[in-house]
């Protein structure tokens, strides 16, 4: 076998199954045991998409078994209601990707590492902070969640936001029907007409809803009552005192409103990790590493090493 095969598989999370996928690499044998990899989608994404069809596929395609998992509450996983994205729990779901590797016989149980995509290369890093069964991490171009959501989600008024989730969750608790926004418009034709500029919104409709990006389940919706959660979540707390493990951070130099510019050089700083880098991929966008050939190519070539080196 000289091509990677891939294998969807699904396992208990905390009351409901999660779906994932697992990417075996050239050569597969169960008889011998694999460094492992968690690879976790951003926001409003979903397994088939960068963090899989990607960077899970490429680091099989190079030695490693890679689990991309679809987030709970989200895609093929289980969990109700239906589009939460709750930080705690995307972080909990890290540490069950961790838990079904840990129980296959063809991965070396003490050599797993994670890799995540715009939010969830924040969530990967905050899952290494609390759970250091995780021996290497690497975000790749990643938000921080609670930062975004105080800041651009907010509109710069944190407190304006809290109070109208209040009142959503209030009038869903009394009967009211669950609100699923879409976080994207429709076309970049009517985002442009809306009057955006930002590039990381223009690209971002440009990748999931064209056929550049678009799949089934990655709907780039939320359920926006239960985003309370994110409210006061910080994806770098304590990564001053635990955050030890060897950490590499990819971003691109063309910064946008998501953020993922400034929060990379904020890991990169806070973290308490003495082998730590940050590869900045000069003349490309948050999105153009999500799967354009050149950007990737670049991230690649120092991810790569990075977790031989590591696990």
């Amino acid at each position: 076998m000289n091509t990677i095969t891939m294998q969807t598989v699904s396992y208990q999370n905390l009351g409901w199954q999660t779906a994932a996928d697992i990417y075996l690499p050239p050569g597969f044998d169960d008889r011998t045991q694999y460094p492992a990899i968690v690879s976790t989608h951003p926001i409003g994404s979903c397994k088939e998409q960068t963090a899989g069809n990607i960077y899970a596929r490429g680091l099989a395609e190079e030695g490693f078994v890679v689990l991309v998992h679809d987030a709970s509450f989200q895609g093929a996983s289980g969990g109700l209601p239906r589009f939460v994205e709750d930080p705690a729990i995307r972080v909990s779901d890290i540490r069950f990707a961790v838990d079904y590797l840990q129980s296959l016989p063809y991965v070396d149980a003490g050599r797993i590492g994670a890799i995540g995509v715009c939010g969830g290369g924040a969530y990967t890093v905050h899952a290494g902070i609390t759970d250091h069964r995780l021996k290497a991490l690497v975000s790749i171009t990643g938000v921080n969640y609670g930062r975004l959501i105080r800041e651009g989600f907010a509109q710069f008024q944190p407190r304006e936001l809290a109070r109208n989730i209040a009142q959503m969750r209030t009038l869903q608790a009394l009967g009211g029907e669950r609100d699923v926004a879409d976080l994207l418009p429709q076309s970049v034709a009517a985002a442009q007409a809306a009057g955006i500029t930002d590039i990381d919104v223009l690209e971002a409709v440009e990748y999931y809803k064209t056929e550049r990006g678009r799949q089934p389940n990655g709907a780039t919706s939320q359920l926006m009552s239960f985003s309370g959660a994110a409210m006061g979540w910080d994806a770098f707390l304590n990564a001053e005192t635990l955050l030890t493990q060897p950490l590499m951070v990819v971003i691109g130099d063309k910064p946008g409103a998501f953020g993922a510019y400034r929060d990379g050089w904020e890991i990169y700083g806070r973290a308490a990790s003495v082998n730590k880098h940050i590869v900045v991929a000069e003349g490309y966008s948050h999105y153009d590493l999500y799967d354009k050939p050149e950007p990737v190519g670049l991230a690649m070539a120092r991810v790569v090493p990075f977790f031989r080196e590591s696990l």
